[in-house]
């Protein structure tokens, strides 16, 4: 029987800093991609055309092309049946990407949980109880307060007034 893959993709590059790169995965999840590290594991040494890329101006040339990351800068070339050379960038596959990966720390993500935490241990609420109230779960609760989820704006918005009895107030300043 064959096996449907999934194969993740990139949708946005956010940021990047030194060797450092932070993606938007079609998951959704914001992640870091410490590059240094994974180029040494892939085994791009100095006398690789890749080494460019240990250089940070070199390495903020990245492109997204087709859900991946992509450098025209590496001079890499593939030879054909006809015996020419031709010109690829340098890519490494989005499954490698997301293995190496780290998840984002989001200082917004970060404030929503500590407000969601202070306002259930202010109304006496454990977070089974506030789960049970607003339709989720307690590990889903634990995990926003601690900062290991994202959280869907309605689903925020169900545990503040429907779990918390408070209102929700978002501003984009």
């Amino acid at each position: 029987m064959r096996r449907n893959i999934r194969i993740p993709r990139i949708l946005k590059i956010n940021w990047f800093k030194e060797l450092t790169v932070s993606v938007v995965f079609n998951n959704g999840e914001s992640r870091t991609i410490n590059f240094k590290k994974l180029l040494n594991e892939i085994g791009i040494d100095e006398n690789s055309p890749a080494s460019i890329l240990f250089r940070k101006e070199e390495f903020e040339k990245a492109e997204l092309q087709n859900g991946t990351l992509s450098w025209s800068n590496v001079e890499q070339y593939i030879g054909l049946k006809n015996g020419d050379q031709l010109k690829v960038p340098f890519e490494i596959g989005a499954d490698v990407l997301l293995k190496f990966s780290q998840p984002e720390q989001s200082e917004m993500m970060n404030k929503i949980g500590k407000l969601v935490r202070d306002a259930r241990l202010k109304s006496g609420m454990t977070q089974q109880e506030l789960a049970v109230i607003s339709g989720t779960s307690r590990t889903y609760i634990s995990k926003i307060e601690n900062d290991r989820s994202d959280i869907e704006l309605d689903t925020l918005r169900k545990i503040i007034e429907t779990g918390l009895g408070k209102r929700l107030e978002i501003r984009v300043v």
